[in-house]
């Protein structure tokens, strides 16, 4: 065991390191601030582990990172209400879960933040296309080779590791680095 949490270990740090996801980074907390100051909304989506993510960032970036502020960000995670997704599934397919509540919800200049180890998940490259049309601001945050979703979106952080459960850690550790930042300003 202590080998796999060894080899664990180094390859979430080493994929951690590479410098050029820092702007990427940078430029994610930079349009986050403007929402809120602005008082745009923010839609978070992914599937499974990354379903989990979307609404455990909401919950951070809604509370935690408004503390300082008396206000958080005004964000939801689209993965948060399972009467609508299941009603959406099923009437109108799995693959516009997200689309159709953007259709409904999003509007110019809001912010779309999709998770997505192999950015290929039909709903989230949806997802990604009505927030385009729209003309929202939208990022990714992807593993594996980035799959459709690294075209699709406007920007996306692509963390080059084949492994599910780090590109899903990575998804955290990026939004808790913007979320300790944001808390750490005055938004007045």
């Amino acid at each position: 065991m202590d080998q796999h949490i060894q080899s664990y270990k180094e390859k979430l740090i080493e994929t951690l390191s590479d410098k050029k996801i820092n702007k990427q980074i940078e430029k994610l907390y930079n349009e986050l601030f403007i929402a809120w100051k602005n008082k745009k909304n923010i839609f978070l989506c992914g599937n499974g582990g990354s379903a989990g993510n979307a609404i455990h960032v909401a919950n951070d970036l809604l509370y935690g990172a408004g503390i300082k502020n008396k206000s958080g960000l005004k964000i939801e995670a689209l993965t948060a209400n399972p009467s609508t997704i299941t009603c959406l599934a099923n009437d109108i397919g799995y693959e516009s879960i997200f689309s159709e509540q953007l259709k409904v919800k999003a509007n110019e200049n809001d912010v779309l933040i999709v998770f997505s180890g192999s950015g290929n998940s039909v709903n989230v490259t949806k997802a990604l296309e009505e927030g385009n049309r729209i003309n929202m601001v939208t990022f990714a945050i992807l593993g594996f080779d980035g799959g459709k979703c690294k075209s699709l979106a406007k920007n996306s952080i692509h963390f080059e590791i084949n492994d599910m459960q780090i590109s899903e850690d990575l998804q955290l550790i990026v939004m808790h680095m913007i979320m300790q930042k944001l808390s750490s300003v005055s938004i007045r």
